[in-house]
């Protein structure tokens, strides 16, 4: 044990100046270390497991010479009773530490997720909804709460103001929060259930969105209509009247036409080949990411070299003033201002009746030109090929039905 020095008073120790370790007394092996440049802190040494160790227990004046002795003599009584106070206070440290790492905000950990999933999502849409959601409904009850302090009761508060009014919102919502704790609870940010779980949690608490809210469609042109809403399309002017006409020509979705270029045509072989995702891979194109080849009939074709090239862009139909692809909503805006019975995608609604209605093609064909999946796995398996001579048909008397041209009495009459 340290020998025992002389012990020194507040006003002497404060009168310590000498670099050095200057032994005031009192407590074993307690000194005030100073240092070159006249900082001054406390110093316990002692043996700890057979091992001397100099142990910090503050700074000078900030710790004054009573506080000092007191700490000294609380780390002795702990050295006495088998316990280390220099690992206690670095445990003490790291746990302090640990704790800081999981002071993450629910905010901060849903920009993550968007982040780190944004390329794997099929367009901006998706990830325009996912934030707009959260930033309307979740954030102002939770996004600046600990992550893992979310509880059922938040959940609850964000999700039963619209679970009734806005059900397919509030269900989509839900499904995101969940999400958002579960990337949470796997970086070791939370524990314990998660509290946005439907199954087995709210499940007990809300009824089934499906009980509450009625199913709903897309609001589509009925088939006897079509031939005269595209004589009326005709007549518009501008490039979203030309992106429409051949959204309905070629039955695909709304986001492949306003992103679609002239790389992706072959004349020659009258084919649109639809990657399934964009050249860059960020952005799916395909709603399945597999790329679709779209047979081009004569009407098609005929638009392609009305609208000819533009220069600058490699888009078909871009937009006049960016020469970027056009919005969400140009064709939706058109379809309203033409006080149209009907949305874009609608149209696929309609030629999915008309195949029914007017033709004898197999439902396999019809899937197959909407670039849906045919059957389960094992009928998949068997039919590999697109058939993509018979779509083509398929195509071109739909092209044909599209621009036939209805009498006043609003029957209708095939040119042929």
């Amino acid at each position: 044990m340290p020998k025992k020095a002389k012990e020194l008073g507040a006003l002497e120790v404060k009168r310590l100046t000498e670099p050095g370790l200057h032994f005031v007394g009192g407590i074993a092996g307690l000194g005030l270390q100073v240092s070159p440049s006249g900082a001054k802190s406390w110093v316990l040494r002692a043996v700890i497991g057979n091992k001397r160790r100099k142990m910090g227990l503050g700074g000078f004046p900030d710790v004054p010479l009573a506080r000092a002795r007191l700490l000294a003599i609380e780390a002795r009584d702990q050295i006495r009773n088998g316990v280390d106070p220099i690992d206690q206070k670095k445990a003490r440290r790291r746990d302090l530490a640990a704790s800081r790492a999981m002071d993450v905000t629910f905010r901060s950990c849903a920009e993550d997720y968007i982040a780190a999933h944004r390329g794997s999502w099929k367009n901006e849409k998706h990830e325009a909804q996912w934030s707009s959601t959260l930033e309307n409904y979740a954030y102002p009850v939770i996004g600046d709460l600990w992550v893992r302090d979310v509880t059922l009761e938040h959940v609850l508060r964000i999700l039963k103001p619209i679970w009734h009014t806005k059900t397919e919102t509030a269900s989509r919502l839900r499904g995101r929060i969940e999400t958002v704790l579960d990337s949470a609870t796997t970086m070791g940010l939370r524990t314990g259930l998660n509290p946005a779980r439907w199954k087995g949690n709210l499940s007990t608490l809300l009824p089934a969105a499906k009980k509450i809210a009625k199913s709903t469609h897309f609001k589509a042109v009925p088939v006897p209509e079509l031939p005269a809403f595209f004589q009326r399309l005709q007549g518009q002017d501008g490039v979203s009247a030309r992106a429409l006409e051949f959204l309905i020509l070629t039955n695909v979705r709304s986001h492949n036409v306003r992103h679609a270029s002239w790389s992706e045509i072959d004349l020659k072989t009258k084919t649109w080949l639809i990657p399934g995702e964009d050249a860059e891979g960020s952005k799916q194109r395909m709603k399945a990411g597999v790329s679709h080849r779209v047979p081009l009939s004569p009407a098609a074709l005929q638009l392609l070299e009305k609208v000819g090239k533009t220069a600058g862009t490699d888009l078909i139909f871009p937009s006049p003033r960016k020469l970027a692809p056009l919005s969400d909503m140009a064709l939706s805006k058109l379809m309203k201002d033409m006080e149209a019975n009907g949305v874009p995608h609608g149209f696929r609604s309609t030629f999915r009746d008309w195949t029914v209605e007017r033709t004898s093609f197999p439902r396999e064909i019809t899937e197959r030109a909407m670039a849906h999946a045919v059957g389960d796995k094992t009928e998949a398996a068997y039919l590999r090929s697109d058939v993509f001579e018979k779509r083509r048909r398929l195509m071109d008397m739909w092209a044909t039905y599209c621009t036939t041209k209805p009498q006043k009495e609003g029957k209708v009459v095939a040119i042929r």
